[in-house]
């Protein structure tokens, strides 16, 4: 295949980086390892049908915009609310930080790979930056404490910026060393950080604001019209101040992500989408374009230099940053440990090497891209495959998921909560009703106010410690779409969905791909029991199941239908050995099981005629509102 075509080029490495980061979810691998034996395999040195170079120019124009839109969705997806208490160590990781790793980085490349202290100090300002492209899944995945995880996440967002403004400005130095450019080159970083800080800030307020007024925007046009504001808000602070456009896009996704708009959840999916879709097409160009005898001639001076990265430099940072801090040192030794490199340090190490080529530094530039790549190889590698008995050695990675997640803080699904609670199960409760979720925390509940459907919210109930997500509301719909999206995207072993009519919507669907089960012993009105609830009309009872004694004299065939429980009472949790767990359709019970049993209080004598006819002995009988 003749990969000197822009067009064929350009497409197969979209389509080979979705592939690429489709392949490493069934793996279980990092995607930026597969994208990188991808973009070597298709490259130039490979089957040679992936050739960056056919783009021209045009290729750092399109790593430019890329990065702008990906470092977006980054602030998009970071909440102010989760950061104060560890604003500290945050704010010093992306200042004091990125200096060490910028000077411990060159003196690195200086001692080892005996370099001239310019290309060193442009490779220390190329791998100062983490990235969420890498630390977000990485964190996800290793399901880590919440202090420790909000560290890591919000590092690797405000990092990112911070580093290729960095890398850019002292390009810019070494490319005009004169006494001039180096006191330009020391006010520029100064200027284009206020300046971004300032145009991201205002611009993130205005997009917010455009956002929130119904009409404004067109229906449907919501998602296009903030990319395209996004490509503009970069481009336009690049060329007022140079470099400066990368922390405006950072800061306005921050901005836009923690102000409530209408479309926040279809934007999210959409920026998620397309920076999928950018991750990969960058990795697989910008790798095709690393040759590999460049990274054979590093030798074994090259690994050196990202085992100092590891071993020496980030451990230091991490030492000066948190000191003083409430970080734990086991949490500090951790975050010392987790620093791989994303797409932002191979985007501006393409940029900063193409610069170098005009120069006619050819040798230079091609030193400096295949260590970065080495670097990023090197460290995502040994994060994805250490990070887990690390984190599991520290004990800083969450416990079992024993949570129980309950979307609706009202009638049933309280009484839910409560009996799960006193079985020593956790509880959780998701609800975007203000009296609900005072109700709930007046009982002494855990509550996320929010949508449940937005996956922030469900990081904010740390869903990644949930074993069971049960959809509790009156609306069946919504409980099916929740407890999907609990099971796609924080893959929840069991999912429960209350349903008043399960062969409508989509819990028959769910239920039929085991995906879900319907919740308590079959199909109840779940608004007739909330409005019970309100008017304290529930009582709570346990039975014991002794079993139902056979009528020999009947005939066979000719049993009695055994008597439904109507709407006058629910199954709503049962005990099996030392578990307290919610009663689905698929229940049978056994011998000695207990049962707890929500009671209509003014049908409970009926209530109570069919449960003994029905093998069930009353054991203790408590009131609840």
């Amino acid at each position: 295949m003749d990969g000197g075509q822009p067009a064929l080029t350009l497409v197969l490495a979209l389509t080979l980086g979705v592939v690429a980061q489709s392949a490493a979810r069934h793996l279980h691998l990092p995607g930026i390892v597969v994208l990188l034996l991808a973009g070597a395999a298709l490259g130039p040195d490979g089957l040679g049908w992936v050739n960056p170079r056919v783009l021209g120019e045009g290729l750092y124009t399109i790593v430019d915009l890329a990065v702008a839109v990906i470092l977006f969705e980054g602030g998009l997806n970071l909440e102010i609310s989760r950061l104060r208490r560890e604003q500290k160590p945050i704010r010093r990781l992306v200042t004091l930080g990125a200096l060490v790793t910028l000077l411990g980085g060159a003196v690195a490349v200086r001692v080892l790979l005996h370099w001239d202290w310019v290309p060193a100090l442009l490779f220390g300002g190329l791998v100062v930056v983490t990235g969420p492209t890498v630390i977000g899944p990485l964190v996800h995945d290793l399901r880590l404490r919440p202090r420790v995880a909000r560290v890591l996440e919000a590092e690797g967002v405000l990092i990112d910026p911070i580093g290729a403004i960095l890398a850019v400005l002292l390009l810019g130095v070494a490319m005009a060393p004169d006494p001039d450019a180096l006191a330009s080159g020391a006010r520029a970083p100064i200027v284009a950080l206020s300046f971004g800080a300032l145009a991201g800030a205002l611009a993130g307020f205005a997009l917010a604001g455009l956002l929130r007024v119904r009409r404004l925007v067109p229906e449907g046009h919501a998602n296009i019209f903030v990319l395209a504001a996004v490509l503009l808000l970069f481009e336009g602070c690049s060329q007022i101040v140079p470099h400066s456009g990368l922390l405006a896009v950072t800061l306005a996704g921050v901005v836009v992500g923690n102000l409530r708009t209408r479309v926040d959840r279809d934007l999210r999916e959409f920026k998620d989408q397309i920076t999928v879709l950018l991750i990969g097409l960058l990795f697989v160009l910008l790798a095709a374009d690393v040759r590999l005898e460049d990274v054979r001639a590093l030798g074994w001076q090259g690994l050196a230099v990202v085992g100092a990265l590891v071993l020496v430099v980030r451990p230091v940072n991490v030492a000066l940053s948190t000191a003083a801090s409430e970080l734990s040192l086991r949490e500090r030794v951790l975050i010392g440990w987790l620093a791989p490199r994303g797409i932002v340090a191979a985007a501006v190490a393409a940029i900063t090497a193409a610069a170098l080529e005009r120069r006619g530094l050819q040798a230079e530039a091609a030193s400096l891209r295949a260590l970065v790549f080495l670097t990023i190889a090197g460290t995502v590698l040994l994060a994805g495959l250490t990070g887990r008995p690390v984190a599991s050695l520290l004990r800083l990675r969450l416990p079992g998921r024993e949570t129980v997640a309950i979307l609706g803080a009202q009638g049933l699904g309280l009484v839910l909560a409560e009996e799960l609670r006193e079985g020593g199960t956790p509880v959780v409760f998701l609800d975007s009703n203000p009296h609900n979720c005072r109700r709930a925390e007046e009982r002494g509940f855990q509550v996320v106010f929010g949508d449940a459907l937005q996956e922030r919210t469900l990081l904010r109930a740390r869903f990644e410690a949930v074993g069971a997500a049960v959809g509790a509301t009156p609306n069946q719909m919504l409980n099916s779409v929740f407890a999907n999206r609990a099971r796609e995207l924080f893959r929840v072993p069991k999912c429960y969905v209350a349903a008043e009519r399960p062969e409508a919507g989509l819990a028959p669907e769910l239920v039929r791909r085991e995906e879900a089960e319907v919740l308590f012993e079959g199909p109840h009105d779940a608004e007739r029991w909330d409005v019970r609830s309100r008017q304290g009309q529930i009582d709570v009872e346990r039975w014991v199941f002794r079993g139902v004694e056979r009528d020999e004299s009947a005939a066979d065939g000719e049993a009695a239908e055994p008597p439904k429980p109507g709407e006058r009472m629910v199954f709503v949790a049962i005990r099996r050995g030392r578990r307290m767990l919610p009663v689905s359709a698929s229940f049978e019970p056994q011998k000695g099981d207990v049962v707890a049993i929500a009671i209509h209080r003014p049908e409970r004598e009926e209530a109570h005629a069919v449960l003994r006819e029905l093998g069930w002995e009353e054991q203790e009988t408590e009131a609840a509102a």
